[in-house]
């Protein structure tokens, strides 16, 4: 797979809550970091996201918020 963003992390599925339309997927990343998405619940299953797997977390910098204090 080629992709245009360059940032990749490499996690695993900590934790998949199901709702209506769409799962929220928690990510446990190496150094104890989580990272949460919200994706269809299509994408869930057809990803086969259960808690334990590795998964491969994509950034694209055009959707990252900053904030400061």
């Amino acid at each position: 797979m080629k992709i245009s963003a360059r940032n990749v992390l490499a996690g695993r599925v900590k934790q998949v809550t199901t709702g209506a339309v769409n799962s929220e997927v928690i990510v446990l990343m190496s150094g104890g970091e989580e990272v949460v998405s919200i994706i269809t619940n299509s994408s869930a299953q057809r990803l086969n996201l259960k808690a334990g797997a590795k998964v491969q977390v994509i950034v694209k910098g055009s959707n990252v918020m900053l904030a400061v204090e």
